[in-house]
């Protein structure tokens, strides 16, 4: 996916240079012909060593843009949550979709500034999406998530989790009775098809998104990587909703 976001970021970078070689040229002290390849070439090569800083501002927005493409594409999958597992508002404007790992502590660190935008934004729904990279203590953890989710109790096993600190067996069997889930009948469906294919559709998401590590947040249009902080969020949800008006 890298890889080729960064192919179709040099072709529309030259595609950007070359308007702007045109737009230089038509404004150019002496007049220029379009259609002479050399003298354009020789414009844009001069102007890029004059202002070098363009290039990877070039770069980082089409790189936004077409991970915006990619976003869009697979946005009914990202939005839709799992049973329950989603918080905030029913008729939400807009949806922060969150992927996590229980042992992560960044993204422990971050409930509170989920918490906090909850409160402040009663048009925001957040989307959990189980994303169990740090070994198999979070794999299970992220399976009995599911369970939860399947019982109608996903928040309560959630922050309970969360609030225990790094998962182990001892933690999740004590998140699970403190959200009161039917203990046996979550570890029949951990194993089950239905929580294999949601881990496996949010593997699949993960690798479309490139994402290499937790928290990352999708919002909008936008993807931000790693513990952004309440402000950054804030922001995107704004832009998101300023996009969508």
């Amino acid at each position: 996916m890298k890889e080729g976001v960064r192919i179709m970021a040099i072709g529309g970078i030259s595609a950007l240079l070359g308007a702007a070689g045109a737009a230089l040229v038509m404004n150019a002290g002496s007049p220029v012909s379009t259609n002479d390849r050399t003298a354009i070439e020789k414009i844009v090569r001069e102007y890029i060593l004059a202002h070098p800083e363009i290039l990877p501002e070039a770069m980082a927005n089409l790189q936004a843009r077409e991970m915006a493409k990619v976003v869009n594409e697979y946005r009914p999958e990202l939005e839709t949550p799992f049973e329950g597992a989603w918080e905030g508002a029913v008729d939400a404007d807009v949806v922060l979709v969150e992927f996590f790992d229980y042992a992560c502590g960044y993204c422990r660190a971050a409930r509170d500034d989920i918490a906090k935008l909850l409160a402040e934004d009663k048009k925001l729904k957040v989307v959990y999406r189980e994303m169990p990279v740090l070994g198999e203590a979070s794999y299970a953890a992220a399976q009995a998530s599911l369970a939860a989710a399947k019982q109608g109790k996903y928040m309560a096993f959630h922050n309970a989790l969360f609030g225990a600190g790094r998962p182990d067996s001892v933690s999740v069997l004590a998140a699970e009775r403190k959200a009161g889930l039917d203990s046996a009948f979550a570890r029949k469906f951990a194993k089950g098809a239905d929580a294999t294919a949601e881990l496996a559709k949010s593997a699949k998401l993960q690798r479309a998104l490139n994402l290499n590590g937790t928290p990352s947040w999708v919002v909008g249009d936008k993807l931000l990587i790693g513990a952004v902080g309440y402000d950054a969020l804030k922001q995107a949800i704004a832009e998101a909703r300023k996009t969508k008006k």
